[in-house]
């Protein structure tokens, strides 16, 4: 597995994990901290997760949460690219969530470093608009879309049958063009899944990592947490914080994260205990 990440004008060493802060700028985020319409607080919020350690800021303007629907494409341009263009020189690279080419498209001409697809690159065209570029690619598993994902999910073996795909997608990418040290994976946490499915996820996440690309884990917040726990939306950052730790104990190397500083607190005690 490469020990770097080619991401736009940066070089990220995984050799110790990343975190990637998100800011959704959108109406409908299932965690309740979209900011559309609210550069200045967008811009902020971003900040101030660099200053609390995220290595990536992630940026989204079209909802994924289950039962989410799409949003026109200028919407989503109008969301995404001001926050882009404001952050181009914030010193750490910026990711665009979105399944659409022409978001892509001028999201990497705004400054964007990174791709972030849910559904890994399936959309016409958008393998070789990454392709053709020199920013990294995350391609993430979903079962079904987001609208109807979480009605009736299920495999054989979630495990298999997720690394299966990732891998199927990946080896297309590189095929399209793209370089091994630009593409990571994500098995897609909530996406798809019971919270059986999830768990299993989790804990067989090396088998992911075997795969031979960085993963990245999205777990922040989201109701596998919340079903564990029994705890609201806005209380799961100790549980996010626990479930990156067993994450990172299996070789995940990246992580979506709403609560920055609780990720980097946790992840440092992880890796003292690790060089140990």
């Amino acid at each position: 597995m490469p020990t770097t990440l080619r991401c736009g004008r940066y070089i990220l060493d995984l050799r110790r994990p990343k975190l990637m802060g998100i800011v959704n700028v959108t109406t409908d985020s299932f965690s309740g901290d979209g900011r559309r319409g609210d550069l200045a607080g967008a811009i902020a919020q971003a900040q101030g997760m660099i200053e609390a350690g995220a290595d990536l800021i992630d940026i989204g303007g079209e909802s994924s949460r289950p039962g989410a629907e799409p949003v026109p494409l200028q919407q989503e341009l109008d969301a995404v690219l001001p926050v882009l263009e404001a952050l181009r020189e914030c010193g750490v690279p910026l990711s665009v969530d979105t399944v659409k080419p022409e978001v892509m498209r001028e999201a990497l001409q705004a400054g964007a470093d990174l791709v972030n697809d849910i559904s890994a690159l399936s959309a016409g065209g958008a393998m070789d608009v990454v392709a053709a570029s020199p920013v990294a690619v995350c391609l993430m598993h979903m079962q079904g879309q987001p609208r109807s994902m979480q009605l009736d999910p299920h495999y054989g073996d979630v495990v298999a049958e997720v690394g299966d795909y990732l891998e199927e997608r990946a080896r297309a990418a590189e095929a399209a063009g793209s370089g091994r040290d630009r593409i990571m994976i994500d098995p897609g946490f909530g996406f798809g899944k019971t919270l059986a499915h999830n768990i299993s996820l989790l804990r067989h996440a090396d088998r992911i990592v075997a795969r031979g690309w960085p993963v990245l884990a999205g777990m922040s917040r989201k109701s596998m947490l919340g079903g564990l726990t029994g705890r609201p939306v806005g209380e799961r950052e100790f549980a996010g914080a626990a479930a990156i730790v067993l994450a990172a104990e299996r070789g995940v190397r990246l992580f979506r994260v709403h609560d920055v500083a609780a990720a980097r607190d946790a992840l440092a005690v992880w890796a003292a205990v690790a060089d140990s």
